[in-house]
């Protein structure tokens, strides 16, 4: 099941509406171009004063199983059902100081401007992306020598949409059921906060 857009009220781009987050991965491998491709979109993401502060730590299980096992050992046990087999992780983090070694508060902002460049890309080359925040960030800190002043932000698994029926039935009813997100209404506002627009 590789596609599965959007049911948009309003016309979006088709990349937009099109990208979504699967659960159902195969365990082809993503090829060295692909995942140059991607981290190259997040490279060229905005940012604030072009600081620039995000940081990608990538795992790919073909080139290095063992640094592969140590992250998805930091998953937490219901990702790690459905990200097993997986070929590529990939931590997002945020260095949360600037070069004169003040706090940057845009860091999460820009990072996430990043990470959502590198989903579309991935989007874009019809492969699998699904960010997820069920991870240890303390763990994987330790396991990988994670500097104080970078923030891990979330895990994205990077592969080839799989088999919708290889997940248990919790997680194939997931993928399967309609999307659906808040009305436009709920989430902006026309001059003041609450007003609809």
């Amino acid at each position: 099941m590789s596609a599965k857009p959007a049911p948009t009220i309003h016309p979006i781009d088709p990349l937009l509406a099109g990208r979504w987050s699967p659960r159902a991965f195969s365990a082809q491998a993503v090829t060295a171009e692909q995942l140059n491709s991607i981290l190259e979109a997040a490279r060229w993401a905005p940012s604030s004063s072009n600081i620039q502060p995000w940081r990608f730590l990538v795992w790919d299980r073909f080139l290095d199983a063992n640094a592969y096992d140590r992250a998805f050992a930091t998953l937490v046990p219901f990702n790690q059902d459905w990200v097993r087999g997986c070929p590529v992780l990939i931590a997002a983090c945020a260095s949360t100081v600037n070069s004169r070694g003040e706090p940057n508060r845009t860091a999460w902002y820009d990072t996430g401007a990043a990470a959502f460049s590198l989903t579309l890309q991935a989007h874009a080359l019809g492969l699998a992306a699904h960010q997820m925040g069920g991870f240890d960030p303390a763990l994987l800190r330790v396991a990988f020598q994670v500097p104080a002043e970078v923030e891990i932000i979330a895990m994205i698994a990077i592969g080839h949409h799989g088999d919708v029926q290889q997940l248990n039935d919790t997680l194939r009813e997931r993928e399967q059921a309609p999307r659906g997100r808040l009305a436009l209404g709920d989430i902006a506002f026309a001059g003041e906060w609450g007003k609809t627009v």
